[in-house]
């Protein structure tokens, strides 16, 4: 077993135990990848101020999002097809966040279900919901996530048409995966996945199938699924789900101050600045040159949040500093679950903390809450 040291190990791990195309499915943007990987590189060039001489004892990473007490500013993003990187994959992983006094987010496509984690792991947690053309059944699954004890619902805006990722149209992404010699060679080669796949029943989309007429098999649950996307999405809509929810709202896909004011004016919570990790619009800006002047267009008027690019502690602080009160990781823990399923997840979620103590200490800050743009090199970080 290799020492984890860093996110990245954990990549480099779970690329050698996943499938394929599940693996290619996760580390992967749309057409040109161009935004995927300004995601991450923006981050990269924006520095840390380094402080001397200060008092950097009792320091603490606790901070509220959505009024909700957390052991830090991170909660785990809503992935697709958690399930398929690691056997339970989206039970394990929101077990991780429970014991890491974290929120787990599950996702409408998710693997395991709704009613699953309820079951299985009896923390809370928030959904995840795609806005889909069969109405009766959103409403049936806003239901059924106030049944499961869901303390907040993150509508995602950003994927009203799905943006065309290669890898996956080269790989024949499907769930369960197809059965092409190609992926039948590459499966084989991978026997901790197989042995976690044979051990469990869920590998369909549990919050899906059972749950829509006609639906009967594989065939028509996919065909059932990419025709659900529902691309005349308007701000009407989301005054429904909000009226239907009756809780906290997120909004995510947020990447312009129009809409952070639309988000404001349609009574949402919280809302995320997210370009859906580089795969949807490919050649938008990174989620956090945009953070600044969304920030600044709401105010105080709602949390703003950001996902897309983070896979260090030094990550977050660097959106904390820029104005983000919270922020969500998707590729870094599905990673560490590929990796080594709970174990790994748990490991990313330390590896981010013990990131986030150090570098906060190392510039002089004791409390998270307490960290502004001071904190970075002037000329460094994008400004309005």
């Amino acid at each position: 077993m290799p020492v984890i040291t860093c996110v990245e190990d954990l990549r480099q791990l779970a690329q050698r135990r996943v499938p394929r195309m599940f693996y290619d499915y996760v580390d992967t943007g749309s057409w040109t990848e161009s935004t995927y990987r300004e995601n991450q590189d923006d981050f990269a060039r924006i520095k840390l101020r380094q402080r001397v001489a200060r008092n950097i004892e009792n320091r603490s990473l606790r901070a509220p999002m959505l009024g909700i007490d957390m052991a830090m500013p991170v909660a785990i993003a809503p992935t697709g097809l958690a399930g398929m990187m690691h056997a339970d994959g989206e039970i394990l992983a929101a077990r991780a966040a429970a014991a890491a006094g974290v929120r787990y987010t599950l996702s409408t496509v998710s693997i395991c279900s709704l009613e699953d984690i309820a079951e299985e792991v009896g923390s809370p947690f928030w959904f995840q919901l795609y806005m889909l053309r069969d109405r009766a059944f959103i409403g049936r699954l806003i239901d059924r996530a106030k049944a499961a004890g869901c303390d907040a619902l993150v509508l995602t805006l950003d994927l009203q048409l799905g943006g065309q990722r290669h890898k996956d149209l080269k790989n024949g992404l499907s769930t369960p995966p197809r059965m092409t010699p190609a992926n039948i060679l590459n499966m084989l080669s991978k026997p901790r996945w197989i042995k976690g796949m044979l051990g469990t029943r869920r590998r369909y989309f549990g919050n899906i199938m059972g749950h829509v007429k006609g639906v009967d098999d594989l065939r028509q649950l996919a065909e059932w699924t990419y025709d659900q996307f529902d691309p005349s999405l308007c701000w009407d809509d989301i005054e429904w789900v909000k009226q239907r929810w009756g809780g906290k709202l997120v909004l995510k896909g947020i990447l312009d101050a129009e809409d952070a004011r639309m988000a404001v004016k349609v009574g949402a919570d919280a809302l995320i600045v997210s370009n859906h990790g580089g795969r949807q619009l490919d050649g938008a800006p990174s989620s956090i040159t945009m953070l600044p002047a969304i920030v600044d267009a709401v105010g105080n008027h709602i949390e703003v949040w950001l996902d897309s690019g983070i896979r260090s502690g030094q990550d977050v602080i660097k959106a904390l500093a820029l104005g983000a009160k919270g922020t969500l990781i998707g590729r870094a823990h599905l990673y560490g679950l590929g990796a080594l399923g709970e174990q790994g997840v748990r490991q990313t979620l330390e590896i981010i903390a013990k990131e986030m103590d150090l570098s906060m200490a190392l510039c002089g800050y004791t409390d998270v809450n307490q960290i502004d743009q001071d904190i970075l090199l002037p000329g460094s970080y994008p400004t309005l």
